[in-house]
């Protein structure tokens, strides 16, 4: 009989999980197997994967034929590797001690590199999420700008329509002031100048009254002063 180590096929339609099995060759890929040896997930990132190392090692020995994929993923988890460390003790090349020792340096280098990759799709990950939030975050922030600038244009175009209304309200009230304001003073001007007349009138007028009181005064005087005069002439005659 034929045995084959291959992947048995679970899950969802685009969601498939497998199991790794020993089975007939003629049996059906998801029909009846012998032995499971673990499960591998490839969906996950690394690849899931769980084997009973020590029962791959065995069926191999026995002769049991890996496909392909099955193949893969017996040397990734170091099934390959300790069947060819067994070979070696078997001829006498170093004993089970050392092949042990060699396997377990061999799966502390592969854990090793596991959890490098591991930490570096996290720092990919975590460096891919911190793009798209400063993406989002610019993209939001031009946002906000155009809506502001949006307000800040319309806030203007309303200042500048209230100033022209102002200014239009201010230039038609304009002409009723000044003519409010001249009227007054034309009034005050006309008003003013009878007043003026009359007061230069008045005064004319009692000087003109004074006058013909004074002029007895010259009369007066003027009748004295040929009384000295004859008084002198007297004097002279005497």
């Amino acid at each position: 009989m034929s045995v084959k180590i291959r992947l048995q096929r679970h899950g969802s339609k685009g969601k498939p999980f497998f199991h790794i099995v020993v089975a007939d060759s003629r049996a059906r890929r998801d029909g009846r197997f012998i032995e499971k040896l673990g499960i591998y997930n490839p969906i996950t990132n690394p690849a899931t994967i769980e084997l009973n190392v020590d029962s791959a090692v065995q069926w191999l020995n026995n002769g049991a034929q890996p496909t392909d994929t099955a193949r893969a993923i017996l040397s990734y988890k170091g099934a390959l590797y300790k069947k060819h460390l067994q070979g070696g003790v078997a001829k006498g090349a170093f004993d089970e001690a050392e092949a042990e020792k060699r396997f377990a340096a061999w799966l502390e280098n592969k854990e090793a590199r596991v959890q490098d990759k591991v930490q570096g799709l996290t720092k990919a990950q975590s460096d891919a999420k911190k793009a798209a939030l400063e993406a989002e975050a610019k993209v939001n922030q031009a946002r906000l700008d155009a809506a502001q600038k949006v307000l800040d244009d319309a806030k203007a175009e309303e200042e500048a329509k209230l100033a022209e209304a102002k200014a239009a309200e201010e230039a038609a009230n304009a002409p009723a002031e000044v003519e409010a304001t001249e009227e007054p003073s034309t009034e005050a001007t006309v008003e003013e100048t009878p007043a003026d007349e009359t007061a230069t009138e008045e005064p004319t007028a009692e000087t003109a009254a004074e006058t013909p009181a004074a002029e007895p005064a010259t009369e007066e005087t003027a009748t004295e002063e040929p009384t000295a005069e004859a008084e002198g002439t007297e004097e002279t005659k005497a």
